[in-house]
């Protein structure tokens, strides 16, 4: 199995925003987007070099590419859970955007800029959609026009994805299955529902045979331990509001039963509260 995570930052950048993989970033990229809009070539803006770590770039994660018509692109795998990503995916957006041009130089030199978020949490709390797009339009109309199509956000969240082997009916579903599932597979095991998308499958071989050497192999134990670190308290916070719920759910009952009349002990037996709990709070 892959010993490596691929959601680790510095894994990710390697796999995909290295100059030997560019054609897995392509097919990644075409996973996400449109069918109307599939790109045929794709050039890094900052290929990966572990030197912007080194020397206290770190914090450059994403990946920066063009296609062949010139449009931007911005791809970042986030496992730490973010409460305003939105705003950082637009931060980033308009970075990317605006950088394009130098002061004095013509707008009509900007070219269309789209940012890929592969979250590892769930971010949009109002349905279990795994993709969405979001891009400007006429509130009233809902018309989109040609001269501003210049932005469009993509936002994947892993979480929501739950779809078995034999359901997998798209290159987005086997990417999302590799990013999230590596550790089961190998070279030597690629199941043969991946393996229909030779990007996939070779990114599988990639990561199984993939090198580190000492100095990534400290930043990517550095980053694997933060990223368990926030995981854990993320659980930890999810328990704590869990019981935190079933303990204000157990006062309320027992506030009704009271109210009812019942005795304490039957109140006690039934909510499993303590007789202080019952003194102090109803």
């Amino acid at each position: 199995m892959c010993r490596i995570n691929p959601k680790v930052d510095i894994v990710f950048k390697k796999l995909f925003g290295s100059e030997e993989n560019k054609d897995l970033l392509l097919s990644l990229v075409n996973s996400i987007l449109p069918q109307n809009e599939q790109i045929t070539e794709i050039e890094l803006a900052n290929p990966y070099n572990i030197a912007d770590y080194i020397d206290g770039k770190i914090s450059i994660l994403d990946i920066k590419a063009k296609d062949q018509d010139g449009k931007f692109y911005d791809i970042e795998m986030q496992v730490g859970e973010q409460g305003y990503y939105g705003k950082r995916s637009l931060y980033y957006w308009g970075k990317t955007y605006t950088g394009q041009i130098d002061t004095g130089e013509m707008y009509s030199k900007l070219k269309k800029t789209i940012v890929i978020s592969i979250l590892d949490f769930k971010y949009f709390k109002d349905d279990e959609r795994v993709h969405r797009i979001i891009r400007a339009k006429d509130v009233e109309s809902d018309q989109e026009y040609e001269e501003l199509d210049c932005f469009e956000l993509h936002f994947i969240e892993l979480k929501k994805f739950s779809k078995e082997l034999s359901a997998l009916t798209s290159t987005l579903d086997r990417w999302i299955t590799f990013l999230t599932k590596a550790y089961e597979y190998d070279k030597g095991n690629v199941p043969e529902e991946l393996s229909k998308d030779p990007a996939v499958k070779k990114a599988i071989e990639k990561l199984d045979v993939i090198y580190l050497d000492a100095k990534e192999r400290l930043i990517y134990e550095q980053e694997q331990k933060q990223m368990w670190d926030e995981q854990e308290k993320m659980r930890t916070a999810e328990e704590k509001g869990v019981a935190k719920g079933i303990e204000k759910e157990k006062i309320a009952i027992a506030q009704n039963m009271k109210d009812e009349g019942l005795s304490y002990d039957l109140i006690m037996k039934m909510t499993g509260l303590s007789l202080d709990d019952l003194n102090e709070r109803i």
